[in-house]
């Protein structure tokens, strides 16, 4: 089989933290430099889009899914291991640890995996998810809105619709109610 057609797998790399961007864009320039794309495929950073409420202004972020790892796709040697240009490549970007394996030689990923982390980062570029710093159980205080001042407990959280269901105590009774996460904050 020529190399150009040689299924590429994913493999895991261990790099420094916070330094994961600067990696994969170093690596991405030294495989177009040096023509390697038949060797070395994607190489990505996973990540999500998160909304944040602070002070009643909504904001979104990206934040690593995996903080100190870069997903490379590449083309393995005939004995499984790294072929001699890529290693090279991988080796001298600054930054770089290790890939993550066994007896020294790089595991490929499972496919179910590989899947799993694709869908995440595409799913997230959709819609971002809602960030809410309560746990089911959680003792809140409502903070706006018509049950201003209410205190309750977490029973439930959407982070689909960015609500929380609170039940507090009206007039003696136990009562759900459900809230926008940023109308609450923690007692």
């Amino acid at each position: 089989m020529p190399e150009s057609q040689t299924v590429k797998r994913w493999y895991v790399l261990r790099v420094a933290s916070n330094r994961e961007e600067q990696v994969r864009d170093a690596m991405l320039r030294k495989v177009e430099v040096e023509a390697l794309q038949d060797q070395l495929g994607r190489i990505i950073v996973p990540t999500e889009r998160v909304k944040r409420v602070r002070g009643g202004q909504q904001r979104v972020y990206e934040r690593k899914l995996y903080p100190g790892y870069v997903f490379v796709e590449m083309a393995p040697a005939e004995d499984g291991g790294v072929q001699e240009e890529a290693w090279f490549i991988i080796k001298e970007t600054s930054g770089v640890g290790d890939f993550i394996g066994t007896e020294g030689k790089p595991s490929p990923m499972s496919a179910v995996d590989v899947s799993k982390i694709i869908n995440q980062v595409e799913s997230s570029e959709e819609s971002p998810t809602i960030q809410m710093e309560f746990n089911k159980g959680d003792r809140i205080k409502v903070k706006g809105g018509s049950f201003e001042g209410f205190e309750g407990d977490v029973e439930d959280i959407d982070t689909e619709k960015g609500t929380v269901r609170v039940i507090v105590t009206i007039f003696g009774r136990a009562t759900p109610l459900d809230i926008e996460y940023w109308q609450l904050e923690k007692v």
